[in-house]
């Protein structure tokens, strides 16, 4: 897993609230045990309107998406992480995440930004102020968001989600860093020969 420390891009509006897992990533992509190539299907059904806000072309790059509350619920599906990861973004910022959604993003390096409701109204407000590409930077030392012209705002984040993505462990990671301790193991508690 890619190890996470800052992303700093173009973000990308969302202005939607209960985003569930089949709409980032319907069921007929589910089918792949790869975690590339599902950026084709990110937003499906809703990237076929050619008013979608990621069909726009300042919105081309963005690696920071933002939207309302709730964002990822619905199924468990881990393929909507990989999509989002493989379309290009790097981090969400929303009020609230569905909890499963936010673990299989921490598990896979990719970074669920809770923000107060007021924070995120500013960002959709700066996105829709702006000309240009509004550009945020998302610093995971210090927890913090911020744009170029002095707003910031503190994210909280549990030390363990932190320690692994700033790291890049994922759970296989986390495992083998315990080889030491699983061989002993196994060492010690032989499997008896079976036919």
């Amino acid at each position: 897993m890619q190890p996470f420390t800052t992303v700093e891009g173009i973000v990308a509006p969302l202005d939607r609230v209960n985003v569930d897992t089949d709409q980032i990533i319907p069921k007929q992509f589910l089918k792949a045990v790869v975690r590339t190539g599902l950026g084709q299907g990110l937003f499906f059904d809703w990237i076929k309107n050619p008013d979608f806000v990621l069909n726009q072309p300042r919105f081309k790059d963005a690696t920071i998406l933002v939207a309302r509350a709730n964002f990822g619920c619905g199924s468990s599906r881990e393929h909507a992480p990989w999509a989002l990861i493989d379309f290009g973004f790097r981090a969400v910022i929303a009020p609230s995440f569905a909890d499963i959604f936010r673990n299989n993003s921490f598990k896979n390096g990719f970074l669920p930004v809770i923000l107060k409701e007021a924070e995120v109204d500013h960002i959709f407000r700066a996105v829709a102020n702006h000309q240009q590409p509004y550009r945020l930077t998302i610093d995971l030392p210090s927890q913090t968001v911020a744009d170029n012209a002095g707003w910031s705002a503190h994210f909280e984040l549990g030390e363990f989600q932190k320690k692994c993505l700033l790291e890049g462990l994922d759970d296989i990671a986390l495992t083998l860093m315990q080889d030491q301790e699983i061989a002993a193991y196994e060492k010690s508690h032989p499997v008896p020969y079976r036919l």
